[in-house]
């Protein structure tokens, strides 16, 4: 199952899949899971993006099938994309295990830079 097609992310929220590589230092010591728990920043692969920041427009209304009626709802994308590279603050991330994998939902505000690669930069 691919956790796209199951987990839908809410407005400015992102997926990451942390980046769970050992700590290692320069002089090859492992350092144990503690450290890395007590660390400030992040790092790890956006798998899935929310729609953005919503943004109400008064002007449009329409009707459901049900007969309600709901404002038109728009919303002004994010910068992060699947597949980029993101540093973000750890103290705003909720962790959830999704078929026994760690999965992190971060807000948009909490990433600090993305990397991405040349290849995912679609044309304007």
């Amino acid at each position: 199952m691919d956790v796209k097609n199951y987990i839908i992310v809410i407005g400015d929220k992102v997926l990451i899949e942390p980046n769970e590589e050992n700590l290692k230092t320069d002089g090859g010591l492992y350092l144990p899971p503690t450290v890395k728990e007590k660390e400030k920043v992040l790092s790890g692969k956006v798998i899935k993006t929310g729609p953005g920041y919503a943004v109400y427009d008064p002007g449009s209304i329409y009707e459901l099938p049900s007969g309600a009626k709901l404002k038109d709802i728009k919303y002004i994308p994010l910068q992060a994309q699947e597949g980029d590279y993101a540093i973000f603050l750890k103290e705003s991330s909720v962790e959830i295990d999704f078929q026994g994998k760690k999965y992190l939902i971060v807000p948009h505000h909490s990433i600090l830079a993305l990397i991405r690669d040349e290849k995912a930069i679609t044309p304007a």
